[in-house]
């Protein structure tokens, strides 16, 4: 997310919805791990979620050039967009956020690290978030898939919410198909 844009900015759709385009990276490292941002709602602090880097497409801005832009801004990672595989997952998303009933229609990308990239995404998150991430983002971290299926178990949210059985079929190689899905 730029400077100039905000949560409370999204367009509005044909039924008065806040209602955005976006796009996330999907971050594998060598042994299968996957990157993710824990955040919460600013008018519910006690919600929160696990998700992947990405945001809102910009004006004029592909969702392969918005992936790869939101994974710098998030992550301080600079990729080059042919090493991105995907769209592997297309997400159509309705959820609460900052006071409103929003939807996000949201293309996933899939991008391997290596172990000397998996430390620049360590040691570089945070540092291009606008003061809104700043004030919504909470922690980033790499997490084992078992122990982010047995969060999810005790009543933590990840989203998507089968993003750990998308990352077990994606760990050896993706098939070339792109899943859609839709969360309420």
């Amino acid at each position: 997310m730029t400077e100039n844009t905000s949560y409370t900015e999204w367009p509005l759709d044909e039924n008065g919805f806040p209602h955005r385009q976006a796009a996330r990276v999907v971050l594998l490292d060598p042994s299968g791990n996957i990157f993710l941002i824990r955040g919460h709602d600013i008018d519910d602090p006690g919600y929160s979620w696990w998700f992947t880097p990405g945001g809102g497409i910009e004006p004029g801005e592909t969702t392969l050039a918005a992936a790869v832009r939101e994974l710098r801004e998030e992550t301080g990672f600079v990729v080059d967009h042919n090493r991105l595989e995907g769209p592997v997952l297309s997400r159509f998303s309705t959820f609460h956020f900052i006071s409103k009933i929003r939807k996000q229609d949201e293309k996933f990308y899939l991008l391997r690290v290596d172990d000397d990239e998996m430390e620049i995404i360590r040691r570089g998150h945070g540092k291009d978030w606008t003061p809104l991430e700043q004030e919504l983002l909470d922690a980033q971290r790499w997490w084992n898939l078992e122990d982010l299926d047995c969060i999810q178990q005790q009543g933590q949210l990840v989203f998507p919410r089968k993003l750990v059985a998308y990352v077990r079929a994606w760990r050896d190689g993706w098939d070339g198909v792109c899943r859609t899905i839709t969360e309420e």
